[in-house]
């Protein structure tokens, strides 16, 4: 499906009352997302749907007696009304095809969406994007790469995309985050109800530092088939996916695939043969679906070169001349005082400390990209 360009807006619509009418149609019983984007493709606005007789709606693909019906007689303006006073609400915007914030590269898509509903800033349409997924149920292993690729994709000037999931996704935004940089969530549910809801104080911080991203209503429930449906949102923002750990079947190896139909690039991180955890992304280096991934310049040999935007939280620490230990609080200060300048297994360090290996790693990889921390083979650490 193409999707309208900002110069093809004629000239005497006018934006908020076709903005109106997207929302309105979206709105219309029986008028998902595929069905809007079908309605989008035939007919050259919004409002132009509403207009539209009887036999001309259903010719339209997927739309039949029925919900052309509701389309016809679809005039609840209140319900439309209370669709913007929600996304005032929320502090969200409706991103229409028309509008040139929505992203050139999920235009290039077979099936991009008919518009999305945002919370926080989408960067320039040209930013490099890269997208990182894997299983809900990681290990300390996928958790903390994640984390610490997705940190240094900032550093080199990327922007981190990843659906909020538990798991891989979390850390993956987090790894942004906890870097300074810029990261994007595409939701399975609506922008105003956040799935999981654990993860609602993630999302503000994604918002404050990026975007989060949805094509559903803005109090939609987290369906089941809305997860793997939003995965071409996924894959389609990005220059290229990287699995970082998968089950033999899962949603990421779906991004993966979709990465590959769209012409993106795809990358796996290798896991041990045994790990079930590992058993996808195995494969998908296997058959050669997916570059092998051991460090981040891995991927950067694959796309295109780029001018780093190195964060704030970065160059402030060289202003100050270096990092600082007297800085860290909480976990970092018990985990940097228990370090030495001999190295310790994470295992020893977890031990003497009582913190769980889950909290331990990702504080870790915190101190190591602060350079207090250096991390050695076989999960040793040591002071810089």
């Amino acid at each position: 499906m193409r999707l309208p360009l900002e110069d093809d807006e004629p000239p005497d619509r006018n934006r908020a009352a076709e903005q109106r009418a997207l929302i309105g149609l979206s709105l219309v019983a029986g008028v998902g997302p595929q069905r809007l984007r079908a309605l989008l493709a035939a007919f050259d606005a919004p409002s132009d749907a509403f207009r539209a007789s009887r036999s001309a709606l259903t010719k339209v693909e997927g739309i039949g007696e029925q919900t052309a019906e509701a389309i016809l007689t679809f005039g609840d303006r209140a319900a439309v009304e209370e669709e913007m006073e929600r996304a005032e609400e929320l502090g969200a915007t409706l991103v229409s095809p028309w509008d040139e914030r929505f992203p050139d590269r999920l235009r290039e898509i077979y099936d991009p969406p008919a518009y999305l509903w945002m919370r926080g800033t989408l960067p320039p349409t040209d930013a490099p994007m890269v997208t990182v997924v894997g299983t809900r149920r990681c290990t300390d292993y996928g958790r903390a790469q994640a984390h610490h690729l997705s940190a240094e994709l900032v550093r080199r000037g990327f922007t981190v995309v990843s659906g909020l999931a538990y798991g891989i996704d979390a850390a993956a935004h987090k790894g942004a985050l906890d870097a300074g940089g810029r990261t994007i969530a595409v939701l399975g549910s609506g922008v105003g109800r956040i799935y999981p809801q654990k993860h609602t104080g993630l999302a503000t911080r994604i918002a404050n530092n990026g975007a989060v991203l949805s094509e559903y209503g803005l109090d939609a429930e987290p369906d089941a088939p809305n997860f793997p449906e939003r995965n071409r949102i996924l894959s389609g923002l990005s220059l290229g996916t990287l699995v970082v750990e998968s089950y033999a079947e899962g949603g990421a190896l779906i991004t993966a695939r979709l990465a590959l139909e769209q012409n993106r690039e795809v990358f796996a991180l290798p896991g041990g043969i045994t790990k079930d955890s590992s058993r996808g992304t195995n494969r998908l280096i296997q058959r050669g679906h997916a570059k092998l991934v051991m460090e981040v310049d891995d991927l950067l040999e694959e796309l295109p070169e780029i001018t780093v935007e190195t964060p704030e939280e970065v160059d402030a620490e060289t202003v100050s001349g270096g990092p600082d230990p007297n800085d860290l609080s909480g976990d970092a200060k018990v985990l940097y005082e228990a370090l030495s300048e001999s190295p310790v297994h994470v295992d020893a360090l977890c031990e003497e400390t009582g913190l769980d290996p889950s909290a331990a790693l990702p504080t870790l990889l915190k101190l190591e990209f602060r350079g207090l921390v250096r991390q050695l083979a076989g999960k040793q650490f040591r002071r810089s």
